[in-house]
């Protein structure tokens, strides 16, 4: 048997309230949940080895429920889609199980929950206590329900469960090595180039992506996909302290820099090849332990979530920063440029979160004299390195994102100022009142408060930069694009209009080529660009003339619908809308609350935002109605198509219809705890308690319908329930686990 036991440190490993883990009524017990969530992930002689067991064991539980056999497991899925492997064993197993299970020392995994795009927050910020799971030969009562499963899946998939599915990560064949030959590359023309367009990988890492040199975040065919969509430009997280020495100051920083610089050289060349420069996003200082201070107490900042920030008015903090910027930008002379946000989530400078007031060196300042005073650092950094790179700063969090213009009037003169183009539109939807924020393709900008900053900038003579989402958003991301060209079109003619330096595509979410790219590319690139000629000029070339009127008709309803969508920032986060039909249902309150794009649960009240749980529930339905209407118009696209355009308008029906099932989905969901909590209730008549219970089935017969739908989908298309920074939301098996545990509730 393979040994997978790691060094086990759980003191570097965040635990918060730990409460009790949620139970799997549905399955026999754990270890059956264990094996279900984990097959075809998963290899069973690794699942063996972690509750200490023979393959044979492991194999002979997922058969009695009706799995098919095993496939040989997808060899990424532990490294690009290791977040899907925690977030699926996190109610199922100790710290150090899952580090047996994942490979892991507790150091890898502490960085990845740290690092990888707030995991260990999208987790909830505590990890469930599991006691640890041995395995047991299953008894009479386990084998009873065993085989009760593998008949009920029999009955709802029938064949479907053990035909051939396209392996999780196939899509990244498509982008795999390109022979260029001697072909001419794809590049953004010359006029196109003068305006940045920059995206991030479709599925690159948000965590230490330079220091594999076996990671390939921008494979060849994904750069000349993105050239003939026109971008010119790619960005990559990183942590600055990887990427330099620490110098005089600071010795602990810099290990391991030199590879990851020789890494980030070889894919700068390669994106040369393709007209693209590479951007990097600086997020920086980053808070540090509080150990780090012991002997530099005069440099540490503000407390936030157990770390310390490194105090950007200590000038040895600033020195740093430059310092390791100009090493960088001299030792890759080739890099395009830098992104900063010095106000986000992460603790950086002591004024990322307006907390100035609580450091000694910071509580007489303003935000607008710490923030801009990082933002000069890293600016007069890169251009120590090389004078004609870009540097571009975002205005995120600034003044809790109100009006930044004691910010703006501060900044170096050769900064960029970037701000989320829909930012402050106010919206009124279901009859409630509020206002979009960001990640929105449902409202279209710029909205005031981007239009108000870039009136600033340019007044300084500062260019300026539209942060948008074209393919997808938080609104919905589990499809690489949602098909609603008429508002992608409308936005990026009004950001013609506005005459904006360049676009940032997309935050980590977005990265696919996808018809919403050759948008804004067309209205760059086609003479007298307009929102029918674009889009007309999309449909034909996709879809072929015939069936072009029919896209066109399917995309102005989907968009129509998507206007409905029940923006605010907390339905964005929490809402179960990016799982869809996986989200699970409990017939007794969880007690836990949703996380961010990370576990929905049962969490209404934390969904629903400013809406009222009916309002929510009334426009998911009247989204999923709608877009409805448009299935049936691309439907007639696709019988249109000619041979070379079939499989593409095919595809693209699917991811359609794949987002039909997410909204319905979800007006369920909420449907379903309103339903179960009114039930709970004392009191009740009889008359009302039939209605609800009714009701009730209703809601668990549709979910088993949709949940049995979508996995026809996903077994067909790798791309579906995929996004960079959560990996795979849910895979096919889990739309089988959604089918159990409805028919469970209903019985």
């Amino acid at each position: 048997m393979t040994d997978y036991r790691v060094a086990l440190d759980e003191g570097s490993l965040p635990v918060g309230s730990q409460p009790e883990s949620l139970q799997t009524p549905h399955f026999p017990d754990r270890l059956h949940a264990l094996v279900w969530r984990n097959w075809q992930l998963v290899e069973p002689s690794h699942l063996a080895a972690v509750v200490g067991t023979k393959t044979e064991n492991i194999t002979r539980i997922a058969t009695s429920m009706g799995l098919p056999a095993a496939p040989p497991v997808e060899p990424h899925m532990l490294t690009r889609g290791s977040i899907t492997i925690i977030r699926r064993n996190w109610h199922l197993l100790s710290y150090d199980q899952l580090l047996l299970l994942l490979g892991m020392s507790a150091k890898q995994l502490a960085f990845t929950l740290n690092e990888e795009d707030f995991l260990f927050i999208k987790l909830g910020s505590l990890k469930p206590k599991c006691e640890p799971l041995r395995y047991r030969e299953p008894d009479s009562r386990a084998q009873k329900r065993a085989a009760e499963i593998k008949r009920l899946v029999a009955r709802h998939l029938g064949d479907q469960r053990s035909q051939s599915a396209e392996p999780r990560f196939h899509f990244s064949e498509q982008f795999g090595p390109l022979d260029l030959g001697d072909r001419a590359v794809a590049r953004p023309t010359e006029a196109n180039q003068q305006s940045l367009r920059f995206i991030h990988s479709y599925f690159g890492s948000l965590g230490d992506a330079l220091s594999d040199a076996n990671a390939n975040p921008y494979p060849e065919s994904l750069l000349a996909r993105l050239a003939e969509a026109g971008v010119n430009g790619v960005w990559m997280h990183v942590i600055l302290r990887q990427l330099a020495p620490g110098g005089e100051h600071f010795s602990e920083f810099g290990a391991g820099h030199r590879e990851r610089l020789a890494n980030l050289r070889r894919l700068v060349e390669k994106t040369k090849k393709f007209g693209i420069g590479i951007y990097l996003y600086i997020n920086e200082p980053r808070a540090m332990p509080p150990d780090f201070f012991k002997n530099r107490p005069e440099m540490a900042g503000i407390r936030s979530r157990g770390l310390v920030t490194m105090c950007s008015s200590d000038p040895r903090v600033r020195q740093w920063i430059r310092d390791a910027l100009e090493h960088l930008f001299r030792e890759v002379p080739d890099l395009a440029g830098v992104f900063t946000i010095t106000a986000s989530e992460n603790p950086t400078n002591c004024a990322f979160a307006e907390g100035q007031s609580d450091c000694p060196r910071c509580q007489g300042r303003s935000q607008a004299e710490i923030v801009a005073e990082v933002n000069a650092a890293i600016e007069e950094g890169v251009h120590r390195g090389n004078a004609s790179a870009r540097v571009i700063c975002s205005d995120w969090g600034w003044n809790s994102h109100g009006d930044a213009s004691e910010i703006i009037a501060k900044l170096p003169a050769r900064i960029e100022l970037m701000s989320v183009s829909e930012w402050s539109i106010p919206i009124q939807r279901g009859g409630v009142a509020t206002q979009i924020g960001e990640y929105s393709i449902s409202a279209v900008g710029p909205g005031p408060r981007a239009a108000r900053h870039w009136a600033l900038a340019k007044q300084r003579g500062l260019k300026t930069v539209a942060k948008v989402q074209l393919n997808n958003s938080w609104e919905l991301s589990a499809v690489p694009f949602l098909p609603v060209l008429d508002l992608v079109a409308e936005h990026c003619q009004n950001l013609a209009a506005a005459e904006v330096d360049g676009t940032m595509l997309s935050w980590s979410l977005g990265g696919y080529p996808s018809p919403n790219l050759q948008v804004a590319h067309l209205f760059r690139t086609l003479p007298g660009a307009n929102k029918e000629t674009v889009l007309d000029a999309i449909a034909t070339d996709r879809y072929g003339a015939a069936a072009a009127p029919h896209a066109r008709h399917a995309w102005t309803d989907f968009s129509n619908a998507f206007r409905e969508f029940p923006f605010d920032i907390d339905v964005l986060y929490f809402a179960p809308q990016h799982m869809g039909p996986a989200n699970l249902l409990y017939n007794e309150p969880t007690g836990y609350q949703s996380t961010m794009v990370g576990i929905p649960y049962d969490d209404v009240d934390r969904w629903r935002g400013v809406y009222p749980a009916e309002v929510l529930a009334k426009q998911f339905e009247k989204m999923a109605t709608a877009w409805e209407t448009g299935l049936t118009h691309l439907k007639k696209a696709v019988e249109a198509a000619p041979e070379d355009k079939h499989r593409t308008a095919e595809l693209d029906l699917g991811l359609a219809q794949a987002v039909y099932l997410h909204f319905a989905s979800t007006g369920n969901q909420i449907r379903f705890v309103l339903t179960r909590d009114t039930l709970g209730q004392p009191g009740l008549s009889s008359i009302d308690r039939q209605k609800l219970s009714t009701e009730r089935q209703r809601i668990l017969d549709h979910e088993i319908m949709l949940a049995t739908k979508l996995f026809a989908l996903a077994q067909k298309d790798s791309r579906i329930g995929f996004e960079a920074s959560n990996h795979y939301f849910y895979v096919p098996i889990d739309l089988m686990e959604k089918v159990i545990n409805c028919d469970f509730l209903l019985k």
